[in-house]
């Protein structure tokens, strides 16, 4: 083991003494939010200010980030997030959209509240894709940011949905598009219609075009009229100008409103690299970290323990510049460990995601990023995995044995298949078979359903022992018992054998082996190697996933071990899960 991992052993450990009684193994379950009644009728818009507010100072009593949750960590490293499209969930008028209702008439398959129950996912986080009222059926093209969208329901559906999550111990996160509006938003309206109207610099307007392309080589000027507007994303969705205070102003009041008078708890910000431009510097800019510095100050501000998850499809070395002051957001997506993820399940052997985890222990802060296999802008994993259900489940262990902030989205743990164009990928939650409206709705659902529904839902798996989706479960349930899994260091354990990973997870209180068959073979040569480690004494190893007879490491003089191998074989895609101590 090297110094600096060792070091980081040793620190965590200081952490946990000194944190001794802050914190339960398990995040307790969270009171019911103190809400301000919004009218459904009504939009509830303070008056918008025309220059932006000084800077807001943090509060004198916030509490470090790191001296709360287990081991000194904050709260999210507790916690397993669930992305949900709404409209793809549950529908509980019949109208073929899902909704709030639907989420709340499905919260105990997420999380009952009950820690002894095996037969629900126990995610203890959930991120809502855009609830906004929006003209389109993705929501990311605001009209406007202080109403729910009336397909979803009402701002009071929102607090009543938040209530009934905490009290089942699940936090609740809304994405926050804030790089762009709609074309319909008022305040485009009134920009692109009057060059003189206090809302034409709210967006990029040039008189000229001025003829650069964007990132990834698309059209990013738009005409409207004589001029011409900067929109990086698509026509529809023209950027703010966060250069106007008044924007910036604005935005603060919504992130407030949404939090204070609504209880959300944090945000996910799409599109988070692209929110100010240095001329044709279109991402990441550095006025770019700037203006997520007030983003901070406004939402830590307001709760000092409120959470913000950036999109930032980057290189881990570009992501991790957001996150290493702790200043900007608390975390953000991990990209190129979600391909390596993949990378590693479908090649079926370990090097890309181990070396990987390399290069992002060395980047961020201790734990503080977030891990997924695919999201709503990429091909399901079980459609990347060429629909094989032991890839599936390896990829699964990967990334929920992995340290970070874990991410699934709706319908993975069932292995849904859909490839692009972004709908198919958004389909409606395949609850049964029993028909084509698969129990998400008696009406029929927004947008036809995946092919496989009649082999993939919820029903025909809960029962299984051996489905993908209890092996979500179990792997769900030893995260949320095992505080090594959450917040224990990582540390790659060495084999000669590629086609096995394995790794060390270490907290104060235990540590945990990881090992997983990415290959559709046994594997029995794969003798473990740890130079230095935690380990010290007799070791009683206890098996918490996994079949067989162990058998315990001899700790060697540092604290590692030599030649383990705890199993005779390792089955086909297998993962073995050991407690050493």
């Amino acid at each position: 083991m090297d110094k600096k991992r060792m070091m980081r052993w040793l620190f965590a450990g200081l952490i946990g003494l000194f944190m001794a009684g802050c914190g339960g193994e398990i995040a307790p379950t969270l009171p019911a939010p103190t809400v301000t009644n919004v009218p459904a009728t009504a939009t509830a818009v303070p008056p918008t200010p025309t220059t932006a507010p000084s800077p807001t100072p943090l509060p004198t009593a916030t509490p470090d980030p790191f001296v709360y949750g287990t081991d000194g960590y904050p709260w999210w490293n507790d916690t397993t997030f669930y992305q949900i499209f709404v409209r793809s969930f549950k529908d509980s008028d019949s109208d073929g959209n899902g909704d709030l209702t639907g989420i709340i008439e499905k919260l105990d398959y997420l999380n009952d509240g009950d820690p002894a129950t095996t037969d629900d996912l126990g995610v203890t986080g959930i991120w809502l894709m855009p609830i906004f009222e929006s003209p389109s059926y993705h929501g990311y093209d605001v009209t406007d940011y202080y109403k729910v969208n009336p397909d979803y329901g009402t701002n009071e559906d929102l607090q009543r949905l938040i209530e009934e999550a905490h009290q089942r111990g699940i936090r609740v996160i809304i994405d926050l598009p804030l790089n762009h509006t709609s074309t319909q938003h008022p305040w485009f309206v009134e920009s692109a219609g009057d060059p003189n109207s206090d809302k034409r610099d709210w967006y990029i307007w040039e008189d000229e075009n001025p003829g650069y392309r964007g990132p990834w080589g698309q059209k990013v000027w738009h005409k409207e009229g004589d001029d011409w507007y900067y929109a990086v994303f698509w026509d529809q969705m023209p950027d703010l100008n966060y250069e106007n205070p008044a924007v910036t102003a604005e935005m603060m009041n919504i992130v407030t409103f949404w939090q204070n008078e609504m209880g959300v708890d944090g945000f996910r910000l799409d599109g988070a690299k692209h929110l100010i431009e240095n001329g044709e510097i279109q991402e990441n800019a550095a006025p770019n970290h700037e203006w997520l510095q007030e983003f901070y100050r406004t939402y830590k501000g307001n709760d000092p323990d409120a959470f913000a998850v950036a999109e930032i499809w980057s290189p881990t070395s570009i992501v991790a510049r957001y996150i290493k002051d702790q200043d900007e957001v608390d975390v953000a997506f991990e990209f190129d460990l979600s391909e390596a993820i993949l990378n590693s399940t479908q090649g079926g052997y370990r090097n890309q995601v181990s070396d990987q985890m390399d290069r992002v222990e060395r980047a961020y802060p201790p734990l503080q990023y977030a891990t997924f296999i695919a999201n709503h802008d990429m091909n399901r994993t079980m459609s990347q995995l060429e629909q094989n259900e032991g890839k599936a489940k390896v990829a699964a262990s990967l990334q929920l044995t992995l340290p970070g902030v874990p991410f699934i989205y709706y319908g993975e743990e069932i292995g849904m298949t859909g490839v692009k164009p972004d709908e198919n990928i958004r389909r409606p939650m395949q609850w049964d078979s029993e028909s084509t409206k698969v129990g998400f709705s008696d009406g029929r659902p927004w947008k036809a359903v995946s092919p496989d529904y009649q082999t993939r839902s919820v029903a025909l798996q809960t029962d299984d022992p051996d489905s993908l989706l209890n092996h979500y479960r179990q792997l769900i349930r030893l995260r949320n018992e095992h505080e090594a899994l959450r917040v224990g260091d990582w540390a790659e354990v060495l084999t000669s054998n590629g086609r096995v990973y394995a790794a060390l997870r270490h907290s104060e209180n235990e540590t945990v082996l990881i090992l997983i068959n990415l290959s559709s073979k046994e594997q029995d040569d794969y003798a473990l190697s740890l130079e230095e480690g935690p380990l010290a004494g007799s070791i009683t190893p206890t098996l918490l996933m996994g079949e067989g007879d162990i058998t315990a490491p001899e700790p060697n003089a540092s604290g590692g071990f030599d030649e383990y191998k705890p199993l005779p074989v390792l089955p086909p895609f297998s993962t073995t899960i050991i407690q050493l101590g």
